[in-house]
């Protein structure tokens, strides 16, 4: 599974709601799942602001406050998140944590075009619906295999399109409900589409990109 760098934005929301969701595991498409970080989760060489810390033996003359407005920060999230099992009546404030932690760069019309793809995918990936409209994601054999989520239940929560470290490249990040094969109901899962911008019939468009 192929990393690149992201914005640190991105990683603390994610430490943040997999730390609210203690239990919550990240699903990976076609039944297999992995522990945190969330899936395809880019890498980064510096540490979450709430996670930086001062060099052993020297102290520096702010550290102090530094470390408690982290703190603050990140505590306001998760005290704004709803708990685990509050159902849709939860869901706006994870769109709000979501918008709040990664602030719009997309004009309007990208944005409305990615998060309708990004979300008609996840549940394609998740429950089957809708696979065949994607044949470059989503490829005979991937067809076949049975869907790791039941249609009941599937709920998306909260959603958000953003640039992916160019104009031409974006990532619908989504955090949703499902239950599984299993029969085990989980909320909080984060899932990543990244995107591509290219030509179709001449027109500029969002093409997704296959999932490593």
């Amino acid at each position: 599974m192929k990393t690149t760098p992201r914005s640190s934005r991105l990683l603390l929301l994610s430490t943040v709601l997999l730390a609210v969701a203690g239990v919550a595991r990240l699903a990976v498409p076609h039944g297999q799942e992995q522990p945190a970080p969330a899936p395809r989760t880019h890498a980064t060489t510096a540490p979450p602001a709430a996670a930086t810390v001062p060099p052993a033996g020297k102290p520096t003359a702010n550290a102090d406050v530094s470390a408690t407005s982290a703190a603050s920060t990140v505590s306001s999230v998760e005290s704004a998140l709803p708990p685990h099992g509050e159902g849709a009546a939860g869901d706006p404030a994870v769109q709000r944590n979501l918008e709040a932690s990664w602030p719009a760069d997309l004009p309007s019309t990208d944005e409305r075009e990615l998060l309708a793809t990004g979300r008609a995918l996840l549940r394609a990936d998740a429950t089957g619906i809708g696979r065949t409209q994607w044949p470059a994601v989503f490829p005979a054999s991937a067809q076949a295999v049975a869907p790791a989520f039941a249609t009941a239940g599937f709920r998306i929560q909260a959603s958000i399109a953003r640039r992916d470290g160019s104009p031409d490249k974006a990532v619908v990040h989504l955090v949703w409900a499902g239950m599984d094969r299993g029969g085990t109901f989980t909320d909080l899962r984060i899932t990543d589409w990244y995107f591509i911008r290219t030509l179709k019939k001449g027109a500029p468009t969002w093409a997704p990109q296959p999932r490593m």
